[in-house]
């Protein structure tokens, strides 16, 4: 019996193991492109499959499910949607300067409207893809390793001729890292890359005389020109970039504001989401110009439409558009990639060297194999042209033989034992032949046809030919300026095919700055029910309805449509609101939920008080805590900008009871709940910042905790339900702070 052993090994060494072979899995096999041909392993096997399968440009669509499924079986396991998503990505223009892939049917639009399912599509190579992403892959270019069951063989990159990986851009997440590339014009790039292969010092601000900035599909503005050297030269930064906007005449001579292109990150569900962002900005009043909105975008291309109010300033608006809305957005650039195995991030010159070095590298393999297919038809060519100048003997030799392997013999090595010849010269003659194994074996199946004067004057020409092709072969292998022009002329017939006029304008501009217009200050109501709903409807209904909103409404007031709305609540937090974010309705409107407009958690916190804060500004307030903490502080400490700040300080499990204006009152009553009252002067409150915990006012009792606070002035008579008991207030005989009050005996009725 085999003997058996435990290895024992540290639980969070294997973990550690386990998920860094995880990461370098998802890193090298399917989020990162290769910097080489600038794809990664998804889109590289789509692509291999369908030249395999023969959908070719010049041949009909296919089925997107056939390919799919093909992928899937041979290359990709890894589930049929990563695959169709990746071949619907390689066939969008508005996505990639340089399609892939040709598709036929609904791939999807720019305003994010998804493909059609797989059954309904089809697809081929598009041209630029065959000719220059999979051509000479039969003359060991690159290297073949085993798909993922050892059953295929598939490319380990493909042979591109140009920096894909530059001109299509990328985006991928991988684990710990992510890779953010935009997309270039073909021609620029390719004159940078010629340029770097004539002069190998060039530096990044040099080749940017060609790549000018980033070729977004979508056209668009980068609008941040001087940090371009930057980013190029780190392979990491922020390109800022605008939509274009346009203006036209519209009816009743008022204007309309055309965005013609939008920057490349709106892409997808961005243009509704940019309708719906404008028409908030007329919905929350931040601008009154807004008539309309419509988006009339097409396959001809992006087409939103504003229209604006006669007397509409356009660039102040269009700056609120920027400042606003995504018109404006940032594409964060991150130029990683798989290079030499491992990820690396790259800047322009780096990305422009790797793909030059492995330009030259294919370029020896492939010219190394078409060396060795040219010499190989040399050594026949010559053959065949010796053995038609001794033909007669080789038909003899052939004529005389038992079999194939002695004509051979005799071909090759000059052996006539066993060969019946017509005169002793004639085996003279043949024991002096000396072909070689290659030439015996074409010579043996020569065809008579070759014999013909006409057939044997192509034969020397080709010949000719051949030896040509072999000393120009030689000469590129040899001298590397050779393979350079060689390299360069192919990327200059690909430029001249391919190019296409530059979408994105490059360009530096100060940051838009929009002047807010202010708004007329009116009184109105703000009113909020005991449910949490909170509006602002008219001061005129307001006083004409007072009785209705005292019964339907918790808290009510008067206050500027410019100023905001103070929240108190029992974690000592202020939320503060503008009265511009609150709907302005009728009277029985429902109104919006104060958590969707605020900072306020009512599943974390309760709400104390509100008010406006114009009036916080007129008073001190009064704070007391659930464990007797109380202080004075003055209002202004709450004119605040931030949406959300700490009220008072509190210790571990107390909170806030009470938030009271002081508007002349003499003395302060704190109720406990186990039915305490303490009555003393509010001199003996210290007037205290917002950030101090304040100072005991009452001495309670274990478990008890205050319940309420009332403010009295000198004279005033107030009853309030003690215990349930009422109990007149100013009865209650002033003692000291920080005393334990009296008790409020229960009785009944």
């Amino acid at each position: 019996m085999e003997e058996q052993r435990i290895i024992r090994s540290e639980y969070s060494e294997i973990m550690q193991k386990s998920y860094i072979d995880y990461a370098m899995s998802v890193i090298v096999s399917r989020a990162l492109p290769d910097i080489r041909d600038g794809l990664k392993p998804v889109q590289r096997r789509t692509l291999y499959d369908m030249y395999e399968l023969g959908i070719r440009y010049d041949r009909p669509y296919r089925k997107s499910a056939r390919i799919v499924g093909d992928t899937m079986g041979k290359y990709h396991p890894h589930g049929d949607s990563s695959i169709y998503d990746c071949l619907v990505v390689m066939a969008q223009n508005f996505k990639k300067g340089l399609p892939l892939v040709d598709g036929h049917g609904n791939f999807g639009t720019i305003e994010g409207d998804g493909a059609a399912a797989m059954r309904y599509t089809e697809a081929r190579l598009s041209k630029v893809t065959q000719e220059n992403f999979l051509a000479d892959l039969d003359k060991d270019i690159v290297d073949f390793i085993p798909n993922f069951d050892a059953t295929e063989k598939e490319p380990s990159v493909l042979p591109v001729k140009i920096p894909n990986f530059l001109i299509n851009g990328s985006e991928g997440i991988a684990v710990g890292m992510a890779t953010s590339t935009p997309p270039h014009n073909l021609a620029e790039v390719i004159d940078a890359e010629i340029a770097l292969m004539q002069d190998e010092t060039l530096s990044t601000a040099k080749l940017m005389h060609y790549i000018k900035g980033p070729d977004f599909p979508t056209g668009g503005i980068v609008i941040n020109k001087d940090e371009l050297r930057a980013i190029y030269e780190t392979g990491e930064g922020k390109i800022r970039i605008r939509g274009r906007v346009e203006t036209e005449k519209a009816r009743n001579g008022h204007i309309n504001l055309v965005i013609t292109e939008i920057p490349y990150t709106m892409i997808g569900a961005g243009i509704s989401k940019f309708c719906a962002d404008v028409a908030a900005l007329a919905e929350k009043k931040i601008t009154n110009d807004i008539i309309d909105i419509s988006n009339q975008s097409s396959k001809e291309g992006v087409r939103i439409v504003i229209e604006l109010k006669k007397d509409t300033d356009v660039e102040n608006f269009t700056n609120l558009l920027y400042k606003k809305t995504k018109l404006e957005d940032t594409f964060g650039v991150n130029m990683l990639a798989i290079s030499g195995g491992r990820p690396e991030t790259l800047g322009l010159k780096a990305a422009l060297q790797a793909s030059i070095d492995f330009q030259f590298e294919t370029s020896e393999r492939k010219y190394r194999t078409l060396l060795k297919k040219e010499l190989e038809k040399k050594e026949i060519q010559e053959g065949l042209i010796k053995a038609c100048n001794v033909i007669d003997l080789v038909i003899e030799i052939l004529r005389g033989s038992k079999d194939r392997p002695q004509a051979k013999n005799c071909l090759v090595n000059g052996v006539t034992e066993g060969i019946n010849f017509k005169s002793r010269e004639s085996r003279v003659m043949a024991e002096q032949l000396h072909f070689t194994e290659r030439q015996a074996d074409a010579i043996l199946e020569m065809r008579l046809y070759r014999l013909i004067g006409l057939e044997l004057d192509a034969l020397v020409k080709e010949h000719e030919n051949t030896v040509a092709n072999i000393y120009r072969y030689e000469d590129i292998l040899e001298d590397r300026t050779s393979m350079s022009m060689v390299i360069q002329e192919e990327l200059r017939a690909i430029r001249s095919e391919y190019k296409t006029r530059r979408k994105t304008e490059i360009g530096q501009y100060d940051e838009a700055v929009y002047e807010e217009k202010p708004e007329a200050e009116i009184d109105v109501a703000f009113v909020m029910d005991r449910f949490g709903y909170a509006k602002t409807i008219d001061a005129g209904t307001y006083d004409k309805n007072l009785e209705a909103v005292k019964s339907d409404f918790k808290y009510h007031f008067i206050m500027k449509n410019t100023g905001k709305v103070c929240i108190f609540t029992s974690s000592g937090q202020l939320h503060t609101v503008k009265a511009s974010d609150l709907p302005q309705g009728r009277l029985r409107d429902k109104g919006v939920p104060i958590d969707n407009v605020s900072g306020f958690d009512s599943s974390k916190e309760t709400i104390i008080t509100v008010m406006s804060q114009s009036s916080i500004n007129l008073y001190k307030l009064l704070f007391v805590t659930a464990d007797a903490y109380i202080k004075q502080v003055g209002g202004g400490e709450f004119d605040v900008s931030r949406r959300t700040v700490a009220a008072t300080k509190l210790s571990d499990k107390d909170e806030l009871v009470c938030v009271h204006p002081i508007k002349g009152e003499e003395s302060v009553v704190l109720e406990s709940e186990n039915g305490f009252c303490l009555r003393f002067l509010l001199d003996e409150v210290p007037e205290q910042k917002k950030t101090a915990a304040g100072v005991h006012g009452m001495n309670l009792a274990a478990k008890d905790k205050i319940k309420n606070a009332y403010l009295l002035g000198a004279m005033e008579e107030r009853t309030e339900k003690i215990s349930g008991i009422k109990t007149d207030l100013g009865s209650l005989k002033i003692a000291g702070r920080n005393g334990k009050g009296s008790k409020v005996k229960k009785q009944k009725g």
